[in-house]
């Protein structure tokens, strides 16, 4: 079997390495002008790929361990984390909306359609997509350093 602390290595890397793909996902959409299909899509790629990178580990390894260390600092880790993810639900449901009636309007193949004139409600979708997202990244940065604190607890406080 392997050492557990070779998966924590390993949970840690992964959920560590999703920072960049989450960040530039963000930087394409803050960076582009008018967001096409095509930027849509380029934006998901590295999302979804940050989105796995922390998924994964989550909800394979950290999960199914959690009753088992309930510490406080576990505690504060595990409610950072789901905090995060409640946001990023959150978020979703503006974005599922704004990507509906963006579809619906063909503003993504044109791109002068003016989004907030799309439906009456596109401010309130985008309101909700950015409180989502922002609360997510500030979320997901607590859990990610109340996270390596419990790592190096739990894996080498001992050693030294």
């Amino acid at each position: 079997m392997v050492d557990e602390s070779v998966i924590a290595v390993a949970a840690g890397l992964s959920v560590t390495a999703s920072l960049p793909f989450l960040l530039y996902g963000a930087w394409i959409m803050i960076d582009a002008e008018v967001v096409t299909w095509n930027v849509l899509t380029h934006h998901l790629r590295y999302i979804l790929v940050g989105l796995l990178l922390t998924t994964v580990p989550v909800a394979t390894w950290m999960v199914p361990r959690i009753l088992g260390q309930l510490s406080g600092g576990a505690v504060i880790h595990a409610f950072f984390g789901l905090q995060a993810y409640a946001l990023l639900t959150f978020a979703l449901t503006g974005i599922v909306r704004i990507f509906q009636a963006k579809r619906e309007a063909d503003a993504y193949e044109d791109p002068d359609v003016d989004i907030d004139e799309i439906h009456e409600d596109m401010g309130h979708w985008r309101s909700r997509l950015r409180v989502g997202v922002a609360g997510f990244m500030i979320l997901w940065l607590c859990a990610w350093l109340s996270g390596l604190y419990r790592f190096y607890n739990l894996h080498f406080a001992q050693l030294v």
